[in-house]
């Protein structure tokens, strides 16, 4: 039970260490929403697969489907803000 418990928070907790704030490189918005996915499927996996008594194996595919889900939220994001700025410049082109 232990094991399974600090393999997924050392996960999480070196996602963390991505950012480096005092070298001023922060993340990408790319990599914040596909590491925050990854996070939370890792941990909704974690608490379901400890009910089926494989923590570990439901942390491993709930972070794959959570980094998933993030990344097509990112490609989501991106495009509305693509259709955004066109059609600021179709406005303004406009006048």
């Amino acid at each position: 039970m232990r094991k399974t418990l600090i393999l997924p928070a050392a996960l999480i907790l070196g996602l963390g260490a991505c950012a480096d704030e005092t070298l001023n490189v922060p993340l990408s918005p790319t990599t914040q929403r596909v590491g925050g996915g990854a996070a939370a499927g890792a941990l909704t996996g974690l608490a379901i697969g400890s009910f089926s008594g494989n923590a570990g194996l439901g942390a491993l595919i709930g972070a794959g489907v959570g980094a998933g889900g993030g990344f097509a939220y990112d490609q989501h994001r991106r495009s509305r803000q693509r259709a955004f700025n066109d059609g600021v410049a179709a406005g303004r082109a406009s006048q």
